[in-house]
């Protein structure tokens, strides 16, 4: 067993036996058409930690390079042909409910008559994307958003957070859950370290890297799949999914960890977000794995 940790609710223990597959990447059918695998987005936290950009908008809208770090994610999940969104939201979701009402518009060149209010777009955005905006709760936990999902979610289904993005190969790791025949997967990856690392000999420094990444541990990184008989895990509206569900599902051996080793990084800070936008404004965004 490796121990799976974070400073906040994700940090539990899974299973990880083994490292994901080396799969083909993802066929031209599936991106061409889209899965039918659904992909729950956690949307309804408060954001406590980015207080300052959270006042007014919920944190997944907190923007990278112009654009909420949500769509960052879908971006993710969209290039490897997964394009139907559920979005449990709580605190703040009419933001939420609005951009996305309005997402043609944002996006595109129009001409309005401010008469009529008749409306002529020029150009279409380039995602085409089914997403559902479901209210879940002001106060709801993780597990409760989840739970209350229930009827929009008949077979397998994906889950992660809204405020994290990474490289992770989606097809892989559907391959990899395919594979173990479990009930749920979640992807463990290593956090990057928050200060620098000195190599010492003595007293002389050898060897200096900045920001490198935790070489022991393994956290929870999101990027779930599961089952239908995850729900039996979930029992109201306070069950948080990274205490009791996830640490019943650990003990009934139905929970197993794809290994990521490559770029993951939440926006749990103002420090976080900096980097982050620093990265996309440098065009280093390693998480940008689409094409424009």
């Amino acid at each position: 067993m490796t121990g799976i940790g974070w400073s906040d609710e994700r940090s539990k223990t899974v299973r990880t036996d083994r490292p994901g597959p080396k799969v083909d990447r993802v066929t031209h059918d599936r991106i061409k058409t889209g899965s039918p695998v659904p992909v729950v987005i956690l949307a309804g936290g408060l954001g406590t930690r980015l207080r300052e950009e959270t006042n007014f908008r919920p944190k997944p809208m907190v923007e990278i390079g112009g654009r909420p770090i949500l769509w960052h994610i879908m971006k993710t999940y969209d290039h490897f042909g997964f394009r139907r969104f559920i979005l449990p939201v709580g605190y703040l979701g009419d933001v939420i409910k609005d951009y996305f009402l309005s997402y043609a518009d944002r996006h595109a060149d129009f001409t309005v008559n401010t008469l009529s209010g008749a409306l002529k777009r020029h150009e279409r955005p380039p995602e085409s994307w089914d997403v559902t905006v479901i209210d879940t709760g002001l106060d709801t936990m993780t597990g409760g958003r989840l739970r209350r999902l229930d009827a929009h979610l008949p077979g397998r289904f994906m889950v992660t957070y809204g405020d994290g993005v990474a490289d992770i190969p989606i097809d892989s790791l559907l391959a990899f859950h395919e594979a173990h025949g479990r009930v749920a997967t979640v992807t463990a990856v290593r956090p990057p370290s928050r200060f620098g690392a000195l190599g010492l000999d003595g007293d002389h420094v050898v060897e200096f890297s900045e920001k490198p990444q935790a070489e022991a541990g393994w956290i929870n990184g999101g990027y779930f799949v599961f089952e239908r008989p995850v729900f039996d895990y979930l029992v109201d509206d306070e069950t948080v999914l990274e205490r009791e569900p996830l640490e019943r599902l650990a003990a009934d051996g139905q929970l197993m960890a794809y290994r990521h080793q490559g770029f993951w990084e939440p926006m749990d800070t103002e420090r976080d977000r900096t980097n982050l936008i620093g990265l996309w404004a440098e065009k280093a965004a390693p998480w940008k794995i689409w094409d424009d």
